[in-house]
């Protein structure tokens, strides 16, 4: 028998027109604490609605066991759901609550007063089988609805970010108790949030999302420490992510200074994306182990650690944690050990679009009309068209834009802003700015001619 209880295999979902879920390809292991982690709207609540099956995929197909669940009703699926709102039921009390399921499929009452009972230990409300469920706190509520769920003993348990609603002090306990739960039941956790800290706590795996698409899947040590994009390294907790170039085997530049790596198969000379988290950056009295200099400009006390902000001695600004302060206005000396810088390839190095050429001077892209150098190109020639990043404009008015868009994403490099812009045709716009924009910001793009470059369109006709 395979480790497998779930495969999900090339599953894709719209909603009005609108792609949620883009080929989503992922297995569940047996007895797993899976969590799929992303931002709102990443399309992580409807990929566990679709294994419930409140929702049915588009394309592609979902496997429990090697039996295809597609078009099996969510009550004759092994599964439960713990959702974020407890929908326990207001009229009847915490026994009745957790026995409702048992009841609907005619179990014996003297099993069900045994599952009933067994569960409420193992949820530690062994004295509360009598009380009315409005009496309860948020933290009991939530208990009890675990406890619905497992009284079926489902082979899957679902939670649709189950903590959501508790205080911070209340889901970090629950967080302890719902991985002691797991441990004890031995049953398979598909786990939706977007907390990361919880995803670190909780899980075996990890499955980072965003836009729809499977980003990364690794171990929270994986995830956390060898993160394979910006978007990861950025959402898995803090860090500084910088531009660099690789200039051979563990040998990589980054913010004007050269550091010794332990990355190898890159090339020699290649742009890449560098990520240092703020932890992994050490102040030494000692000028021989000095990397770099800085300055600090910021020291905030984090309640275990204190937050710095320093200025490098070439122009960069960088994060440092550390246990011990240094006072603002401090010149300091860093570095950075080997094994402590995680390079990583870059996802691009410009914008590219497919185009058209639809007249002398004239392309077409992002549903766009746009002036440029159109010389050796025919009209109706597909064409590739790019842009630096630096090339593209942010206005904040419309009136001399070519199109709009909102900022979905930011990510600060150490001396600039790297933006997503999603413009009105679905498309993404990425652009380096010193200028501070906040997520959400309706924004207008212009785009110069002289800052266009063409390319015949890959596969098109010689």
């Amino acid at each position: 028998m395979t480790d497998h209880i779930i495969d999900i295999k090339h599953l894709s979902k719209s909603f009005s027109g609108k792609e949620v879920l883009k080929d989503i390809n992922l297995y569940v292991r047996r007895g797993e604490f899976i969590t799929l982690l992303g931002p709102s709207g990443c399309g992580k609540t409807t990929m566990l609605r679709m294994i419930a099956g409140f929702l049915q995929p588009d394309e592609g197909s979902i496997l429990l066991d090697g039996k295809e669940l597609t078009g099996i009703p969510p009550h004759k699926r092994p599964l439960n759901t713990v959702f974020q709102r407890y929908a326990l039921f207001p009229h009847l009390d915490v026994y009745d609550n957790i026995a409702f399921g048992l009841k609907l499929k005619k179990t014996p009452s003297d099993e069900i007063d045994k599952r009933v009972r067994r569960v409420l230990k193992l949820v530690s409300m062994s004295d509360y089988e009598d009380r009315d469920v409005d009496s309860l706190s948020g933290g009991q509520q939530q208990r009890i609805a675990i406890a619905r769920a497992i009284v079926n003993q489902p082979k899957v348990l679902l939670l649709d970010e189950p903590l959501a609603a508790l205080d911070l002090k209340m889901r970090k306990d629950m967080q302890i108790e719902l991985k002691e739960m797991h441990e004890k039941l031995g049953i398979t956790f598909i786990y939706v949030t977007h907390d990361q800290e919880e995803a670190l706590t909780l899980s075996d795996t990890i499955v980072v999302m965003n836009e729809g698409r499977i980003q990364q899947i690794g171990t929270p040590t994986d995830i956390y420490n060898e993160p394979v994009n910006c978007f990861v390294a950025d959402f898995i907790g803090e860090s500084n992510i910088l531009k660099g170039r690789m200039l051979r085997d563990r040998r990589v530049a980054f913010i004007k200074h050269e550091f010794d790596c332990v990355d190898e198969g890159f090339g020699e000379d290649v742009p890449v994306d560098v990520v240092v988290r703020p932890e992994d950056i050490y102040f030494t009295t000692d000028p021989s182990k000095c990397q770099f200099k800085a300055k600090v400009n910021s020291c905030i006390f984090k309640g275990v650690h204190y937050e710095m902000w320093v200025d490098t001695d070439t122009g960069y600004e960088l994060m440092i944690q550390d246990y011990d302060p240094y006072p603002v206005g401090s010149e300091v000396m860093l570095y950075i050990d080997p094994d402590d810088i995680q390079v990583m390839r870059k996802e691009r190095r410009a914008n590219t679009f497919k185009g058209k050429v639809i007249g002398e001077g004239k392309v077409s892209f992002l549903d766009t009309e746009f002036d440029c150098d159109t010389a050796g190109f025919s009209e109706g020639d597909a064409v590739t068209a790019t842009v630096s990043f630096e090339k593209v404009d942010l206005l904040d008015h419309e009136d001399e834009a070519d199109i709009t868009g909102n900022v979905v994403f930011i990510l600060y490099m150490g001396d600039h802003y790297h933006l997503t812009i999603k413009t009105e045709s679905g498309e993404n716009v990425w652009v380096d700015t010193n200028d501070i924009w906040d997520k959400g910001d309706f924004v207008g793009i212009r785009i110069l001619p002289e800052d266009i470059r063409l390319s015949k369109a890959e596969g098109s006709d010689e």
